[in-house]
């Protein structure tokens, strides 16, 4: 098939594989006759791999990823199935990497058609094939429409709803530099310090990173200085996960929403966002499992390179598939100074909430030009890092 061309099918189930060189994250996307999805329900990937009448099946890594559409299942008013993919190194475009979709009857396996996207670049998602409905009859159309902005530039144009714009504040809130002052109270006397790191600071207090690594209980602060003055120009958040029963798979989605001074909402990072703010702000990608010891996701932000307008960072995780953090052990983040690799700080979420969402830490600027960590640990009911926007803008 070329671009923009057609086929019937002869044929009610039809999958679509799609291979390349590299390792790919294939979806699906039911789509109305407005060109957007209903909910998050008719998105299907990895993470939600089954929909009405449309289904996604992993090659493994071995084989090609397929979304298979089943003609007699798709509810009414959906006319439109999108397959698209993605490469799954983060950052990665497609040139040279040309994906193959191979159209074939689901039940026998018969190639009905084929499609190569020609003359890739920069694209690092692509709109491969499309099945739709036209005149009461099933066809698939070649497409190869690409988006250099990844999985995000395809959520804006269907409508899914992982990430939500920046909205205006309804009431004035405090500035992220100067919080509301707290009323007085009496310090208690200072116990003695630990003979050795790491440093846990008194609970209502902060410290900084003259003496060490610092463990954080939830709600307790360390200003992310040494020697009196900032030292840190590029930190990594590194956020994981174990499996709490039985060995059971747990994939979940970390991410950075960074705010402005008056808590507004400027952009999210996450799996479908790898890069914001002019690349000061990275994801590393998505992890499926949990499985295996170290960081499962990390996000490295370039503090000295952050736009004036980001005075405010809240890390959090979220459980798209609907799992709940009471399946979650081990969950934690740490910060890490990128340039040499030492564990600055370490937050442990020691309870858990049947909750799918969870906001571990911020980070938020100082007039002084100083950044201070908070670890949260706080819970909420949110599959995506769109449903913790306002909740974390709270939080600040």
């Amino acid at each position: 098939m070329t671009p923009g061309s057609n086929i019937p099918l002869p044929v009610t189930r039809v999958t679509v594989d799609v291979a390349a060189p590299v390792r790919l994250d294939v979806s699906g996307l039911l789509l109305t006759a407005d060109g957007k999805v209903r909910s998050d329900d008719d998105f299907i990937f990895y993470n939600q791999p089954s929909g009405q009448g449309v289904t996604y099946r992993s090659g493994g890594g071995s084989s090609p990823d397929s979304i298979t559409v089943d003609t007699t299942a798709v509810p009414q008013g959906i006319e439109k199935i999108v397959v698209t993919a993605s490469p799954d190194a983060a950052g990665q475009s497609f040139q040279g990497i040309e994906p193959t979709a191979t159209i074939r009857n689901a039940d026998d396996g018969s190639v009905l058609a084929s499609f190569t996207p020609p003359q890739l670049g920069a694209e690092t998602a692509l709109v491969i094939v499309e099945v739709y409905l036209r005149n009461g009859a099933w066809k698939a159309r070649a497409v190869g429409q690409g988006y250099s902005n990844g999985l995000a530039g395809i959520a804006t144009d269907f409508g899914v709803t992982v990430e939500e714009p920046a909205a205006p504040v309804a009431t004035p809130a405090p500035t992220l530099h100067q919080p509301p002052p707290a009323p007085p109270v009496t310090t208690p006397a200072a116990p003695p310090a630990p003979p050795a790191p790491p440093v846990a600071p008194p609970a209502t207090g902060k410290i900084n990173l003259d003496k060490g690594r610092v463990n954080l209980q939830k709600n307790q602060t360390v200003s992310l200085t040494k020697g009196g003055s900032p030292f840190l120009s590029q930190v990594k958040m590194g956020l994981g996960w174990e499996p709490a029963y039985r060995g059971k798979d747990i994939d979940l989605d970390a991410s950075v929403i960074a705010y402005g001074p008056q808590r507004n909402h400027i952009d999210s990072c996450y799996f479908g966002k790898l890069s914001i703010v002019n690349g000061a702000i990275k994801h590393s990608g998505d992890n499926l499992t949990g499985e295996g010891g170290g960081d499962d996701e990390v996000i490295v932000v370039d503090l000295g390179r952050l736009p004036q307008e980001v005075t405010g960072l809240v890390f959090t995780v979220n459980s798209f598939s609907g799992q709940k953090f009471t399946e979650v052990a081990k969950a934690y983040c740490r910060l890490l100074d990128a340039a040499t690799g030492e564990e600055l700080v370490r937050f442990d979420l020691t309870t858990a909430e049947p909750q799918t969402g969870v906001m571990m830490a911020k980070l938020i600027k100082q007039f002084s030009g100083e950044w201070e960590m908070t670890a949260l640990g706080n819970f909420v009911k949110s599959r995506t890092v769109r449903g913790m926007v306002k909740p974390s803008a709270q939080a600040l």
